[in-house]
């Protein structure tokens, strides 16, 4: 039997299934295979995502974050990153990208991880900059690198007093041992001599320590939030505005992720939390957390397998 003659200008079938990938419906249409740029260095196509992330809050953050590590700025969709590849002894260059919020406190930090996390997949996120310093072990200049971190604004109002209830986050703990290892290699606290890109040297001390945050400005040494801290643990040394938010972001991310998400805060002190507080060390406070962090890299990029 002669079979019979079929004209198609669409999709036609006999039976059975069909699939169709990479295809247009239609007279004249046609399909475009050029790969399609994106940023994003694996997330569900096998690659690994980038080394490492990091968040600023201020401008003096950001610019301390970019020259320190050599970034350089690029624009995705709208928002603003810097990447770079910076060099590690005995490991390929490590791939970092940063990130600055929009505004300051937990909220702005929770999105700005969105943001790395969606378009590059950094397998360790590390908030770099300013904290306040609240124990007597801290001074203005020194940096504190924390790995739990305590946030204080849960609480409960009762007529009389105000309830606090911290709650701890504990970074994973191949990012522990990667702090560990570190001070093993310079001590505790490390000494480093720094140099700031006007020539001026200073040695400020590198502390391992919690970090208390909250939403709160902190301008009283005598305040409530202080002293709910000291008693909720003593090694509590310094205070922020987002280390909360970024650990907990972190904590339920790993629930849809195919590993834990490894994080890490370093602040650099900037003042007391005192009535005098003011904004004169902040570029020294930054500078010294951007090249701390700077010498921590190649202890997170081992841990993290790269």
């Amino acid at each position: 039997m002669k079979p019979e003659t079929v004209h198609n200008e669409g999709v036609a079938t006999f039976g059975g299934s069909t699939r169709i990938q990479q295809s247009a419906v239609g007279r004249g249409a046609s399909v475009d295979l050029s790969p399609v740029a994106h940023p994003a260095a694996g997330r569900n196509d096998g690659t690994p995502g980038w080394d490492v992330g990091i968040i600023t809050v201020l401008a003096v953050e950001a610019n301390a974050v970019r020259l320190a590590l050599g970034l350089r700025p690029k624009r995705v969709q709208g928002l603003n990153f810097d990447l770079g590849h910076v060099e590690v002894e005995g490991a390929q260059p490590a791939r970092l990208v940063a990130t600055r919020t929009l505004n300051q406190g937990q909220r702005s930090t929770v999105i700005a991880f969105d943001h790395l996390r969606r378009h590059y997949d950094p397998k360790v996120v590390v908030l770099i900059g300013i904290g306040g310093g609240i124990h007597p072990r801290t001074s203005i200049g020194d940096v504190v690198v924390a790995t739990r971190v305590v946030y204080y604004d849960l609480r409960k109002e009762l007529p009389q007093h105000t309830q606090h209830r911290g709650e701890e986050k504990e970074a994973p703990a191949a990012v522990g041992h990667a702090v560990n290892a570190f001070f093993t290699d310079h001590g505790e606290p490390a000494r480093l001599a720094i140099t700031d890109p006007g020539g001026a040297s200073r040695t400020p001390s590198i502390l391992s320590g919690l970090i208390g945050s909250g939403d709160a400005v902190i301008a009283d040494r005598d305040s409530e939030i202080i002293g709910y801290l000291s008693r909720f643990n003593d090694k509590i040394l310094a205070v922020d505005m987002e280390a909360g938010g970024l650990s907990q972001a972190c904590h339920e991310q790993s629930v849809i992720s195919d590993r834990l998400q490894g994080w890490l805060v370093v602040r650099g002190i900037s003042d007391d939390a005192g009535s005098d507080k003011n904004d004169d060390h902040q570029a020294v406070a930054a500078w010294h957390a951007a090249t701390a962090f700077r010498r921590l890299l190649p202890y997170l990029v081992a841990s993290s397998g790269s």
